[in-house]
């Protein structure tokens, strides 16, 4: 289960809202969805969580390039919502035209050798880590350096909104 929230920075202060990612596909389409939620260009911090396993917090700000980060990495490619973050993250490319017929049923493709043992236990060299992955430094100053951010665990944004100074408003949607 996911839990989404988008904080907005306003003249006022921030409001919030719980979000629905159905449609979200990337994280353009998630940029995008935050900048909907914008007020005059201003900053929209995006939270995604999936039941305490890993969270996510995507910042935009205006046009400029979404920045992310990602608490767990390799948990977070397991689902898909956080596999878009990560995929984003480590510049994987999952719309590489790939022919369906050149690939065996058994996950090789033609001509390939089976992979033996020992290639099993050797890392991929773009696998997630098993812990936090992107720009640490994101929500700096906004009252979270990276040191706060990377200690967060299952109850991250109560701790971001409480740095942020709009718990209030993030508990009125949840």
């Amino acid at each position: 289960m996911y839990f989404a929230a988008l904080l907005a920075r306003t003249e006022d202060g921030w409001e919030a809202s719980d979000t629905e990612l159905d449609n979200v596909e990337t994280l353009t389409d998630l940029a995008d969805l935050a900048r909907e939620a914008a007020v005059d260009d201003d900053t929209v911090v995006a939270y995604i969580e999936q039941e305490g396993a890993w969270f996510g917090v995507i910042r935009v700000d205006g046009e400029d390039d979404p920045r992310v980060f990602v608490s767990h990495a390799a948990a977070a490619a397991r689902s898909s919502y956080g596999a878009l973050l990560t995929d984003e993250l480590l510049g994987s490319d999952d719309d590489a035209d790939v022919e369906l017929d050149s690939l065996d049923l058994d996950g090789t493709e033609d001509g390939e050798p089976e992979p033996d043992d020992a290639d099993l236990n050797t890392p991929d060299g773009d696998a997630p880590p098993p812990g936090p992955l992107g720009d640490v430094e994101l929500l700096t100053d906004l009252g979270v350096p990276p040191e706060d951010l990377l200690v967060l665990d299952t109850d991250a944004l109560s701790q971001i909104a409480d740095a942020l100074g709009c718990t209030d408003v993030l508990e009125a949607v949840r």
